[in-house]
């Protein structure tokens, strides 16, 4: 039997995955990747049991777990640092893994990436691709360098504001939600060894979550402001006047806030392709298909289970067709309405400053990922 032929676009988490994933089982893969750095920045991420989950089955969560924290519980301060509560967070990847993991986002990028190149794949860097036709079984794509090339499948995993999304006819776009988030990477303060939330002040959220043994990301959120009313050469200063209404580790954190090309200001989106993530032989992973709030931390989750899910089905099927992509469809749709909604849900609840059951909606939506997907 011909070995299939893959084309991954995108070399972010979920294309880095699928794509060792493919490889594992002897699918050739091309990845292609825009940036020439293959995108190793950013500030923090957490990630949830079920995302642990998806790294352990490629072989690189003992690297995960030495470069990150792991915690099972998230603390409640008030505004002046004083803390109201600690609660046990739901362990949605088994009681054999943590339930969050923090780490700094380069650091888990670089993982992935070392892993894709231990794979075998053929990685392309500062290129884009472009879908030329398409046909019951293949389809030929052009490549920013002037190549072109024939596949059996593409998977689209280049993020929010995917062009392959746009190019197939899927015509989903992100939307804001109305709040911004301002992240920060810090020296972790002593004492702290889980994430820590404290809601009131000046912001919706102000935040932070280990990220190794002495490192943090820390963030606030508010009502989105039209970033281009903020000076870049200001982000440290305002992040800092932000923060002044929050004591405890906050005055430290503060303290180290001084360098604005660390601090990253977004707003918060939304976003689900609705009745099915392909088109012919190209499909979604991730952002690509759908982005929410980190309200409820499963952004990344769900990137993975879908390439982890989208991996299954094609390894165990001898024939790649409409029948195989619309189950990859159907087991995702209902996991990830779910968290878009609950946590857009939460976000909304803040704008409206509605006291709604924020702890309740987060157990349900957490207790519901327990299950494999």
């Amino acid at each position: 039997m011909e070995r299939k032929r893959v084309l991954v676009i995108g070399g972010g988490t979920s294309g880095n995955v699928v794509t060792v994933l493919l490889r594992r089982a002897g699918i050739d893969v091309d990845l292609v990747e825009v940036k020439e750095d293959w995108n190793v920045r950013g500030s923090g991420i957490t990630l949830q049991g079920n995302a642990l989950r998806v790294l352990r089955e490629i072989g690189v969560w003992d690297e995960v777990s030495e470069n990150g924290h792991c915690s099972n519980s998230l603390g409640h301060t008030a505004p002046d640092g004083t803390m109201l509560h600690v609660i046990e967070t739901v362990r949605t990847g088994g009681d054999d893994l943590p339930a969050t993991l923090g780490m700094q986002r380069p650091v888990l990028q670089r993982i992935l990436v070392e892993a894709v190149r231990a794979s075998g794949a053929n990685v392309r860097l500062g290129t884009t691709a472009e879908i030329l036709t398409q046909d019951e079984t293949s389809v030929t794509v052009r490549l920013s360098d002037g190549s072109e090339g024939r596949y059996d499948l593409v998977v689209a995993a280049d993020g929010l504001h995917s062009a392959t999304r746009a190019a197939i006819g899927i015509d989903a776009e992100p939307e804001p939600t109305g709040m911004g988030i301002w992240r920060v990477p810090a020296p972790r303060p002593a004492g702290v060894d889980r994430s820590v939330l404290s809601h009131g002040g000046p912001c919706y959220i102000a935040g932070y979550t280990p990220t190794g043994k002495d490192t943090i990301y820390a963030y606030l959120v508010e009502p989105s402001r039209d970033r281009g009313t903020i000076p870049a050469e200001s982000y440290a200063r305002e992040m800092c006047r932000l923060s002044e209404s929050y004591g405890g580790a906050w005055d430290e954190i503060r303290d180290s806030i001084t360098d604005p090309a660390q601090v990253n200001y977004t707003w918060f989106e939304r976003m689900l392709v609705e009745g099915a993530w392909h088109r012919g032989r190209v499909v979604l992973v991730g952002d690509a298909a759908h982005c929410c709030p980190p309200t409820v931390a499963q952004g990344a989750a769900m990137a993975l289970e879908d390439a982890w899910v989208l991996s299954q089905l094609l390894t165990s099927a001898t024939e790649w067709d409409e029948a195989l992509l619309r189950r990859y469809y159907e087991r995702r749709i209902d996991r990830v309405r779910s968290v878009v909604e609950a946590s857009v849900q939460i976000g909304q609840w803040q704008l409206d400053g509605v006291p709604g059951d924020v702890p309740g909606l987060m157990e349900a939506t957490m207790t519901g990922l327990k299950e494999l997907p």
